[in-house]
Formats: C-alpha cells, sequence, structure tokens
C-alpha cells in the first residue's frame, strides 16, 4: 500500500485564493506592459493586449490595477472613438463636472450645467466616476480630462500621469469572483474612503441596471470569498418514465438506475 495520507484539518488541495467584499485600494498603474506587471510581481506570459472585439465592435481597454493588502486586482473599462447612444436614438452627456445625461440636442434641464457639455464617449461615464472617487473631487468641482478623445483611442498619458499625482489616493470598491477563480470590481459604483458610504453599493446593486455579474460575500465584509451559490433543487420525477420506481415523486439513490 502507497497512501501519502494528510491530518483532515490540513489544506492539501491549494488552489488560488480569491476575495471579495468591500475594500480600500490604491491605483498601482494602468495598461502596464509585461515588464511592468513583472515588476508588481504579477506574472504573464506575454505583452497584455488592450483591444477587443465585441459583435463586429472594437473596444479599447482601460485596465487599472488596484491594490490592498492582500493582492492585485484589475479594473477594466471599455471605451470607443464614438459617442454613446441609446436604443431610441437619445445621445449621452457629459459636461466639465462629470455630470452626465441623455438627450437627443443640447440639454436644457435646469440642474444642467453648460460648461464643457458635449456627447461623451462610450465608456467615458464610468472613466469620470472611477476618477471622482479615486481623485476624492467634491461635488460641483471639475472632474475631466484634456486629452479624452487620445483616451478613447487608447493613448493613457493623461491617466498614466493622474496614477503617480495620486499614487497614495485609496478608493472604495466592490470586488467579487466569476467562474469561482476570476477576480472582478464591480464598476457601477465606487465608492469614497470618507465619508464611506456603503449603502450606496447596495443602492445601486439594487438598481434595475445595477447588476453584477459576479459572486461577493453576502454581507459585503472582505475577506477570503465564501461562494454563495446555493444548490438546485432536482425536478420531480416522473413515475411514468420507464426506470423511475412508483413512489410519491422522490427517489433514493438507491433506485437511481447507474
Amino acid at each position: 500500500m502507497a497512501i501519502q495520507s494528510n491530518a483532515s484539518t490540513e489544506e492539501v488541495m491549494g488552489g488560488m485564493k480569491t476575495f471579495s467584499g468591500l475594500t480600500n485600494v490604491t491605483v498601482t498603474a494602468v495598461n502596464p506592459t509585461m515588464a511592468e506587471l513583472h515588476a508588481m510581481d504579477i506574472n504573464v506570459k506575454q505583452e497584455p493586449n488592450y483591444t477587443v472585439e465585441f459583435s463586429g465592435e472594437e473596444y479599447n481597454k482601460i485596465v487599472f490595477w488596484l491594490a490592498n493588502e492582500d493582492g492585485n486586482f484589475k479594473l477594466e473599462i471599455l471605451m470607443q472613438n464614438k459617442s454613446r447612444v441609446s436604443q431610441t436614438g437619445k445621445h449621452q452627456w457629459m459636461n466639465a463636472i462629470g455630470q452626465s445625461t441623455w438627450s437627443e440636442e443640447e440639454p436644457t434641464y435646469e440642474w444642467w450645467k453648460t460648461e464643457g457639455q458635449r456627447k461623451a464617449y462610450t465608456g467615458e461615464e464610468t472613466l469620470i466616476n472611477f476618477t471622482k472617487a479615486w481623485a476624492n473631487v467634491a461635488s460641483g468641482d471639475e472632474v475631466s480630462f484634456d486629452s479624452i478623445s487620445a483616451i478613447a483611442n487608447g493613448d493613457l498619458a493623461e491617466i498614466k500621469e493622474l496614477v503617480k499625482v495620486l499614487s497614495t489616493n485609496e478608493v472604495r470598491v466592490l470586488i467579487g469572483v466569476s467562474n469561482d477563480k476570476y477576480q472582478k470590481v464591480y464598476t457601477k459604483y465606487f465608492g469614497r474612503v470618507k465619508p464611506q458610504r456603503d449603502d450606496l453599493f447596495v443602492k445601486s446593486l439594487n438598481d434595475d441596471y445595477g447588476s453584477f455579474k459576479a459572486d461577493f460575500n453576502a454581507d459585503l465584509k472582505w475577506g477570503t470569498h465564501v461562494s454563495t451559490a446555493t444548490l438546485v433543487t432536482p425536478d420531480t420525477i416522473d413515475e411514468n418514465e420507464d426506470w423511475a420506481p412508483k413512489t410519491n415523486g422522490t427517489v433514493t439513490t438507491e433506485d437511481l438506475p447507474f
């Protein structure tokens, strides 16, 4: 007999530890090269590709690398050098203070500030919302990029400079796990360290368009991820099937034909 056993209390299966919940992170890089990733102790085997195609449309990826005491996490934002248009033909608009709205023509709402108003690029709203929280921009203060057209085309020089300027700033994010192994950052809401309004994450998650396609600790507390997957109740056995026992619709292990 050759069995190399271990005590049942020992974890021997290994695997990558994953985390989920709300956490404060710093931004360490944006669209880094392979060499830059290696310098961050992030092992990749080839140069990252920062473009992707969906349904015949090409997008440029803005990949922020976020870090806390437990590791590094990727926040991905997809942008296009074209204005964002709704299915009803309305354009998304943005202004110099980071407000966004939808309108066929230039917005005329009472609350809307016209300074710097223009049609928004696809993905720009997410970028601006992240920047507001990360840079801790006060309400009504300016938050815009001079080179937004270049950014939409994949030239992130201005954002790379911002990473240096805001090297000690923190932003609060919700991180989950997809497919039981991939860490994923929620992009529908980003929080500030002060005031810490975790209730606004809950509000966003409950919005019609605020769902998060990832699993995360139900209490939103940061820590090692514990799957919240639930067991699916098996279909009731059809007693008319040739193999099914004549019961009240349930079947035991001993009754199965395999």
